[in-house]
């Protein structure tokens, strides 16, 4: 059976779904050949020579998607490759489904079949596949301290000759995997750290990593079945935005990390909040990438409105690929193994299974998911 890896389209995106410390899972089980795509590694510093020497094999992008059983992949294929794939090949991927719809009908008319990773249940046996959150972890990093080096004063207090400086009071909106990395972040590097969710149940959660939760009465919110936020009506955002406008006012730095899965990102600070907040200090739009939480936000740019930077990134676990592309392997492979029999050198396409019954979205021409059908 062979494994192709290819290199994600966008040069933005520095990782790799190869790694020297996760492919010896592949690479040493018998009745398995890797093959990696030339360069795959450069966005981390690895060469095709590293790879090699632990038993991949480079190959042509085409040359991957002509011979591949199997092939893990970050964006979707081109037209022009989805043609030259063998029929009953399996892409594993992160495809954004709600945004390449047609892409799933045309490996379902090609008889490709397709598994996404964004579709991976949040429950405790997928956790070690779960791409959302490994990487939502790292973007939640990234968002503190590229914040922070857009503000103009340092983060924790110190007591100098000079007087004392006080700690730079953060705002962290939203506290899923990235918002409780972004609490974490902000209290190491000494900063005064209070955060808001929709979800109640978290205010431990906050708390117990040494950061204060705002309450914000909205009425009944909850959260889905996987953990997630569910969505407010109209009528709770424009509450939401009004109440916590007093704490953007008084804070330095805001994170918004809302993100709502396949929809468009909740706008959650408007023109008269940021208005009423303190020249110098940073928003940082962690969701700019699906529409945007903050009024404003333009991605990879630094707007400045009434004295105040507001930040919107793309690609954030690509400014730590190293570690990103670490977790991101090992997501795909942990899939892929809990799947494949190495008795019998095959790939266990058990659909009853609750992981795959959720993630795969196309098996022999069928459209599985009715999202998409």
């Amino acid at each position: 059976m062979k494994i192709g890896v290819l290199k994600p389209n966008d040069s933005r995106d520095l990782r790799s779904l190869i790694h020297p410390e996760t492919i010896g899972k592949l690479s040493d089980l018998e009745g398995l050949n890797i093959s990696f795509e030339h360069g795959v590694g450069a966005g981390i510093s690895i060469s095709d020579e590293v790879l090699v020497a632990l038993r991949a094999h480079p190959q042509t992008r085409l040359e991957i998607i002509q011979q591949s059983d199997f092939i893990f992949i970050q964006d979707v294929l081109s037209s022009d490759e989805l043609s030259s794939l063998k029929s009953g090949t399996t892409l594993i991927g992160i495809v954004s489904p709600f945004a390449n719809k047609e892409f799933i009908h045309d490996c379902a008319s090609k008889k490709i079949n397709l598994v996404s990773m964004e579709f991976v249940p949040r429950i405790t046996r997928a956790q070690k596949m779960d791409v959302l959150s490994s990487q939502a972890n790292l973007a939640g990093y990234v968002a503190v301290l590229s914040a922070s080096s857009n503000f103009h004063s340092a983060l924790p207090m110190m007591m100098t000759a000079a007087g004392t400086l006080k700690p730079a009071k953060v705002f962290i909106i939203g506290v899923g995997v990235a918002g409780l990395q972004a609490i974490a972040t902000a209290k190491r590097l000494g900063a005064k750290v209070e955060a808001f969710d929709t979800r109640p149940v978290v205010e431990e959660q906050v708390q117990s990593l040494g950061a204060k939760f705002v309450k914000i009465d909205l009425g009944d919110t909850g959260q889905t079945d996987q953990g997630y936020a569910k969505e407010l009506t109209e009528e709770q955002l424009a509450k939401q935005r009004e109440l916590q406008a007093k704490v953007c006012a008084r804070s330095d730095i805001v994170i918004t990390t809302a993100q709502l899965f396949g929809r468009p990102a909740p706008r959650l600070i408007d023109e008269n909040t940021i208005e009423h907040m303190m020249p110098g200090s940073v928003i940082f739009d962690m969701a700019v990438e699906s529409g945007g939480n903050v009024a404003g936000s333009v991605v990879d740019e630094v707007v400045i409105k009434n004295g105040v930077k507001i930040m919107g990134q793309s690609h954030l676990p690509s400014k730590v690929p190293n570690h990103a592309s670490l977790a991101l392997s090992n997501n795909f492979i942990n899939l892929f193994l809990e799947f494949y029999d190495q008795e019998s050198q095959s790939f266990n396409f058990n659909l009853e299974d609750e992981i795959l019954d959720s993630s795969m979205l196309v098996y022999n021409g069928e459209i599985r998911n009715e999202a998409f059908k």
